[in-house]
């Protein structure tokens, strides 16, 4: 796994060994400075009627085009991380963020997951007081990481799926974001794309019974009902003062 192709947050993730990490253990306390960065994550399918409350879920496209939860409207800038690494009072945490600092690995022909650990997160350590094995078996928390990473793992491959089906049926289109903050601020934001409701509407009856079948209608839902936080993301960027530059 090369640096280049490392994931959002993970720095040196390697496999998790009871031989080698019988004294790693987990902070108690949940600190997400090390999402205070991102101002956007990916959402699985799963998540996004829970997500779609507090966040505009977006399309992007990639090596994998998915679908994310956008999270600020500055780039390096979350809204719903505070300066003391807490995040927003009620505010749903995406599962992308959840599963740090573990991750699964796939081997060459992906047809197996190694779970991982980022040995360079703040919130691994030697000899604490959640360890993740006991006479090298695994605890509870390494067990809950295991079972965690494996639905995430195969939810991710259903809102892959979904979001294959949504640019087949050439739904999703290019759009942008230009805002006004209290102050006068004007930003904008680009390089996204959000499901065309008037395309959507016109899919043929076989396509949208197919869609309905395959458990798609509810994320386009999600998707749509979504929109409606861009005004909360403006109203959060108004009252933060803009990020100073190194």
């Amino acid at each position: 796994m090369s640096t280049q192709a490392l994931p959002a947050f993970y720095q040196r993730p390697r496999p998790l060994q009871a031989e080698r990490d019988g004294d790693l253990s987990l902070a108690a306390i949940k600190d997400y400075h090390f999402a205070a960065n991102a101002n956007s994550v990916p959402v699985i399918a799963a998540e996004m009627t829970l997500a779609c409350k507090v966040y505009p879920l977006l399309f992007v496209d990639g090596a994998t085009p998915q679908a994310v939860a956008l999270l600020g409207l500055r780039n390096g800038e979350n809204l719903f991380v505070d300066a003391d690494g807490t995040w927003a009072a009620g505010a749903y945490v995406p599962a992308y963020v959840r599963r740090y600092p573990f991750i699964f690995m796939e081997n060459r022909d992906r047809a197996e997951f190694t779970l991982c650990i980022d040995e360079a997160a703040a919130a691994v350590t030697r000899g604490g007081e959640n360890p993740l094995f006991v006479d090298g078996q695994p605890t509870e928390a390494t067990r809950n990481a295991l079972a965690f990473c494996s639905d995430y793992q195969g939810h991710y491959a259903f809102t892959a799926e979904f979001v294959a089906a949504a640019a087949k049926a050439d739904l999703l289109v290019e759009n942008r974001a230009d805002v006004t903050l209290a102050d006068g601020q004007k930003l904008s934001l680009a390089g996204f794309k959000v499901i065309d409701e008037a395309k959507f509407n016109a899919l043929p009856a076989e396509e949208f019974q197919r869609w309905r079948e395959r458990g798609f209608l509810p994320l386009v839902y999600a998707h749509f009902v979504s929109i409606s936080n861009w005004a909360s993301l403006v109203d959060r960027t108004s009252q933060r003062p803009v990020p100073v530059a190194n």
